[in-house]
């Protein structure tokens, strides 16, 4: 490292830049006891830290878990501001990630999934350090020493760690840089806030579209434009009640035909199995309807089973546990779809599959193209999605839901935004984070209320959406790589900074190789010294025994 370095530069490893702390060690690990699942929010109340308070160049000390009464607090693993701290297992992208403690509550102990590092002020400062932590090209080296067989769970050792070489400028220029530093991120993160604002308005002017696309206002000159083309919804809703019984009761006419034929065969194999009669659909509730928005006249509010196909499980949840195992999974044969596929839209992504045996098993729980896809599980539930035309028919997991809707009433497009919308999230009571539910249930599902008009209206709904939407999302792609070339100029400026080309060299500063010499010289003398006191103390307390004796 040294050869690219200024002349009045060294590099150090990073325990010779760290205090010790009361047992000699430089790199402290902390302690994971079993916790509260609350955290603890008072002064009083000792807390562990969870990985998640260590945030890349941020300390988020709400991020705790209680730990109870009868447990005894490690008053020694309590952190103090100016430490910095650093995650040391988890998934890749977690372990490794650095913050500086600027400020901090008291009783926050370290867990055992971080370390605590503390500078030695007269080597480092602790800005300068956690900067170079938080570099790229650090972070690389850091990935490097990673040990695991997955990227799931990873560990950094502290034997691997203590091998990280630091460079080391004079003091007066680790200052230097450390206020140059703070001066431009200062401006960057001025930029930042902004693009994070207009993103997060974006956010609500989508959610603002689909509340009027679903209370009928985006259609409300088309509706005077198109009278011809607008069934009045209580004509639908009588049809499709109408349908469905007319199609039980062709099934029950065939199965009574297929007896019939079985028992003039003279029973030969299975009886026909007698087909299962659709659940009646309850209509909307007079108290539910004072809780929905009013819809225009040619709308109604039904419930989403009434608008499912003609089919049994056309709304349905994936299999439990007892039926389907990771133990089943296998590398080909029938897709799986997991909650990540569904809120990330992607079918394709890490795919896992079952045989075509176990498949035919769980023939109810299939997903067919074109299917909407739910979460009903995750942080917050109900995200849906369609699942593509092109993919083969899958099975859908525990945590996910499904729900077909019905041919020639419904616009599939149109009820997944519904779903995706503050009017479908607000009856499922997912609204507020970390206060309401965090499950769906299929009852809780066919509970809510979904809006039924025709289909006409339902296409225009969704053209005018997709297209405001691509509008939106080509705003939100520029504002994204607005945000990434924002983080590319961070690290570079990083990067000149721990190269020595952020802010000039000062020749009246003292080398940093003639500082590191004078404090380990002066460290060697303290420890020698302590060495003698022992030595001396030790003689005394054998003279001293000898003299009882």
């Amino acid at each position: 490292m040294e050869e690219h370095l200024p002349t009045s530069w060294t590099s150090l490893l990073i325990e010779e830049a760290l205090l010790p702390y009361e047992n000699g060690r430089k790199i402290r690990q902390g302690w994971s006891p079993q916790c509260e699942r609350f955290p603890s929010e008072s002064n009083d109340d000792w807390g562990v830290l969870k990985t998640s308070a260590i945030q890349d160049g941020k300390f988020v000390e709400e991020e705790n878990k209680h730990l109870p009464s009868n447990l005894e607090p490690r008053e020694h693993l309590e952190v103090k501001p100016g430490d910095i701290l650093m995650t040391c297992a988890g998934p890749r992208a977690r372990c490794g990630v650095t913050c500086l403690v600027t400020s901090t509550r008291p009783r926050l102990l370290i867990s055992g999934k971080m370390y605590q590092l503390r500078c030695d002020n007269s080597v480092i400062v602790s800005e300068f350090l956690e900067s170079f932590l938080r570099e790229w090209n650090t972070k690389k080296l850091i990935d490097k020493m990673k040990t695991g067989i997955s990227d799931s769970g990873l560990n950094l050792t502290h034997g691997r760690f203590s091998t990280l070489e630091i460079p080391l400028p004079p003091l007066n220029e680790q200052r230097r840089i450390v206020a140059k530093i703070e001066e431009l991120f200062s401006e960057i993160d001025a930029g930042v806030e902004s693009l994070k604002t207009a993103r997060a308005r974006l956010g609500v002017y989508r959610q603002s579209l689909l509340k009027q696309a679903f209370e009928g206002k985006l259609t409300e000159k088309w509706r005077a434009q198109n009278p011809d083309k607008l069934e009045p919804a209580e004509q639908l809703l009588a049809r499709i009640r109408s349908e469905r019984e007319a199609r039980y009761q062709q099934q029950l006419t065939d199965w009574q035909t297929a007896v019939e034929e079985w028992e003039a065969g003279g029973k030969e194999g299975k009886k026909p199995t007698k087909p299962r009669k659709l659940k009646e659909v309850e209509n909307i509730t007079d108290e539910e309807l004072g809780v929905l928005p009013e819809l225009p006249g040619e709308w109604a509010w039904t419930h989403p089973d009434l608008l499912a196909a003609y089919e049994p499980y056309a709304l349905g949840i994936g299999p439990f546990g007892s039926n389907l195992k990771v133990t089943d999974y296998t590398t080909e044969g029938v897709p799986l779809v997991f909650i990540k596929n569904i809120t990330r839209n992607n079918f394709g992504l890490e795919p896992r599959f079952v045989s075509q045996e176990k498949a035919a098993e769980l023939k109810a729980h299939s997903a067919k193209p074109l299917d909407l896809l739910i979460t009903k599980m995750g942080d917050p539930p109900g995200d849906c999605a369609i699942y593509p035309e092109h993919r083969p028919e899958a099975i859908i997991t525990a945590d996910c839901l499904k729900f077909r809707v019905l041919q020639g009433y419904c616009d599939r497009s149109f009820y997944c935004s519904f779903i995706n919308s503050v009017l479908c999230r607000k009856q499922l009571g997912l609204i507020t984070r970390g206060v309401a539910q965090k499950k769906i249930s299929v009852e809780r599902f066919k509970s809510t209320a979904v809006p039924l008009c025709s289909l006409p209206e339902q296409k225009e709904i969704v053209r005018i959406l997709e297209e405001q939407f691509t509008a939106i999302e080509q705003n939100e792609a520029e504002i994204d790589a607005a945000l990434q070339r924002a983080e590319a100029l961070r690290q570079s400026i990083l990067k000149k900074a721990f190269s020595g080309q952020l802010v000039p060299q000062d020749p009246n500063d003292e080398p940093a190789s003639v500082l590191l010499e004078r404090i380990r010289a002066e460290r060697e003398a303290a420890e020698a010294e302590l060495k003698a006191k022992k030595t001396v103390a030790k003689k005394a307390t054998k003279k001293q025994a000898r003299k009882k004796a």
